[in-house]
């Protein structure tokens, strides 16, 4: 069986997959879409993803893309990394977690760099730009306080992907003008994950 061909492009969200990846052990080929240059537009990359975007995950049985989609993928295929909840609730709470992540967070982030993708105005653009720090901190006021509970990782004491992906966002908070000590559990969990060698391996 050939190891999968992971397509990534630093700074995205695509970190976290590979931060799962590397706690699985996971055997995976790596290819760096260069977003400078545009390759995610060009007509071989979008054969493998007709999105455009990163990430994107070549397998044996077929191609997945979405972070939340890969993430629950790297944690079933690997199930003796335990890198999610083995019951059915426990597993719904880490897809609503990463869920928010998806849908609420990233969206609010992206405004910011990626404003043209919802208007075209200048003034438009600028305008959404503006509310990106709002925005961002409104975010992670509710992860402080309703997500971050007294175990060191989202789900507790069990560490599972909601960890990587979380510690991929929170390191946006700077460049949308967010500082992170504003939310003491974000960033002492932001710090124990930067500690892990599986993450240290995916940053390198």
């Amino acid at each position: 069986m050939s190891a999968p061909t992971f397509y990534y492009a630093p700074g995205t969200c695509a970190q976290a997959v590979r931060i799962a990846l590397e706690e699985a052990q996971a055997p995976y080929q790596l290819i760096r879409v260069d977003f400078a240059s545009q390759q995610q537009r060009s007509p071989e990359y979008l054969a493998v993803n007709p999105k455009g975007r990163v990430p994107a995950l070549v397998t044996e049985e077929g191609t997945l893309t979405e972070t939340l989609a890969l993430l629950a993928y790297v944690a079933q295929r690997f199930p003796e990394a335990r890198l999610a909840p083995a019951d059915a609730f426990g597993f719904a709470r880490l897809q609503e977690f990463n869920s928010y992540l998806a849908s609420t967070v990233h969206i609010a982030h992206a405004h910011r760099p990626r404003a043209s993708r919802w208007a075209d105005e200048p003034e438009a653009q600028a305008a959404m730009q503006r509310k990106v720090p709002a925005n961002m901190s409104e975010c992670f006021t509710l992860i402080e306080r309703h997500y971050l509970g007294d175990g060191p990782w989202v789900m507790g004491e069990q560490y599972t992907v909601a960890d990587g992906y979380l510690f991929t966002m929170a390191g946006w908070l700077k460049s949308d003008g967010v500082d992170i000590a504003q939310f003491p559990k974000v960033a002492a969990h932001h710090a124990r994950v930067a500690q892990r060698p599986a993450v240290q391996r995916a940053l390198a």
